[in-house]
């Protein structure tokens, strides 16, 4: 049973000036109309005034949830680039596969043909949201009953390309819609000569590693703008590159020798691309330099200057020039054909000389090559020696053979010959096993940027 306790509290006395309020009456009653304003009561007025049937009005409310949707992904971008994205496609490109990705265009696919190379992220982070809100399956199931999600995969495709740095430099690489050509420039004006080399170089300044690139110029470009112009592109750095050309290796096939090869067989297709590429736009250099209007202008004006110092040299301080004797004028001659001859002279023994250094450059050259083989085959020699780096007793598999001859063809290719031959020196001298490992390990991290995420069994 409970039991009641009385707890001693005392309560302190009210403050001095308190008085006990006054209490009002409570206001007289009023009467005020309720309405059913709930989200049913809602949509059934919205149906009534609208004369929409219930599947009528789920549509538009689908419709307007959608569109308020891709209004907050855009954050506004809608006002940015009005139209982009939005555009009907052509039929040539809806009907592309998405198995020949290789052969798709890309920023086509987008709505970015017009910008392609020049489009930036947001650009193309724009371009395909509207396209995923066009083109989704389920969008075109619902309103056509079609259930064909080949240009959805295309959409896709093209998004994972132009996002990936890599992917999409490979692409811009190789891009077969841009108009390379270069027109006849002797049939030129040198108007005509200055817009249309302005159009090409700043179309080839795109493969550029070092940006800004300096502008072809004016007509009156001063001499320095028009040096400043063809010492870059004669000394061009081009990142432009041909992977997008590679061979797959055959499907279903596991042979390692037939990826070493088809491997092998790629770098060597990139390689003569490229040095197509760079002679092909050394040929334009110098086929613009020896047209360049330009360069006959300022030739003309260095000319004149000689003369006229020449003329104010030889009329003096304002007299007429001292005519010289049969003797001076003899003196003369000879000198001159005996500082010609001089030139002459030295010119053959450069020319004889820089010959000299390139024989003997390429000797060398070849003769590293095929140490490199040599010491590369050393490396390799000590690598299956060691069992691939492998426990003792436990057999290498195929994968991890092929990662590590890969790996060692990765790392030869990178370092310079004298360093693959100190790399052979020092695996050597550790042995087999663990320590030889540890040298290749080293040499690996050594390269930095250049070994960077090529290295997984060396790492």
């Amino acid at each position: 049973m409970a039991s009641i306790v009385t707890l001693p509290i005392t309560l302190s006395p009210a403050p001095s000036g308190w008085s006990k309020p006054s209490l009002s009456k409570p206001s007289a009653p009023k009467q005020l109309p309720v309405y059913p304003a709930g989200p049913s009561f809602i949509g059934s007025a919205r149906r009534q005034i609208l004369q929409r049937s219930f599947e009528e009005d789920d549509k538009h409310i689908l419709s307007a949830r959608q569109k308020a949707d891709a209004a907050k992904e855009d954050k506004g971008d809608g006002l940015a680039f009005p139209g982009l994205g939005e555009e009907e496609e052509p039929s040539h490109v809806l009907s592309q596969d998405p198995k020949e990705w290789k052969k798709q265009d890309h920023y086509a696919v987008l709505g970015l043909g017009h910008l392609r190379y020049k489009a930036h992220d947001e650009h193309i982070r724009v371009a395909h949201r509207r396209k995923v809100l066009r083109h989704h399956p389920d969008k075109k199931a619902a309103q056509h009953g079609a259930n064909d999600d080949s240009f959805f995969k295309c959409i896709q495709k093209a998004h994972e390309t132009l996002t990936n740095n890599d992917k999409r430099r490979q692409f811009d690489s190789v891009d077969w819609n841009i108009e390379d050509e270069v027109p006849d420039l002797k049939s030129l004006s040198p108007e005509q000569f200055v817009d249309v080399c302005n159009k090409v170089f700043a179309r080839e300044g795109r493969f550029s590693k070092v940006q800004p690139v300096p502008e072809f110029g004016s007509l009156d470009a001063p001499k320095k703008e028009v040096e400043g112009f063809y010492d870059f592109f004669y000394n061009f750095d081009s990142w432009r590159s041909f992977e997008w050309h590679d061979k797959e290796v055959n499907e279903g096939s596991d042979n390692r020798d037939d990826k070493r090869f088809t491997e092998k067989k790629n770098k060597s297709e990139r390689t003569r691309r490229k040095k197509e590429d760079n002679t092909r736009l050394r040929v334009l250099v110098d086929d613009v330099l020896a047209l360049d209007p330009r360069i006959k202008r300022i030739k003309a004006e260095e000319k004149a200057a000689r003369d006229a110092k020449k003329k104010g040299t030889a009329n003096g301080a304002g007299g007429a020039a001292k005519p010289l004797t049969p003797a001076e004028k003899k003196a003369a001659e000879e000198k001159k054909k005996k500082e010609e001859a001089e030139k002459k002279e030295a010119e053959k023994k450069a020319l004889e000389a820089s010959k000299g250094d390139r024989e003997a450059a390429k000797k060398a050259k070849e003769a590293a090559r095929k140490n490199l083989k040599k010491w590369k085959k050393a490396i390799a020699t000590v690598i299956s020696s060691s069992n691939y780096f492998q426990p003792e007793g436990t057999a290498p598999s195929a994968s991890v053979i092929e990662k590590q001859l890969a790996e060692l063809d990765s790392l030869v290719e990178i370092l310079e010959p004298e360093e693959v031959k100190d790399l052979k020196e020092k695996v050597e001298k550790a042995g087999n096993g663990q320590p030889a490992k540890d040298a290749l390990v080293e040499k690996a991290k050594a390269t930095g940027e250049k070994g960077a995420g090529k290295f997984t069994e060396f790492a």
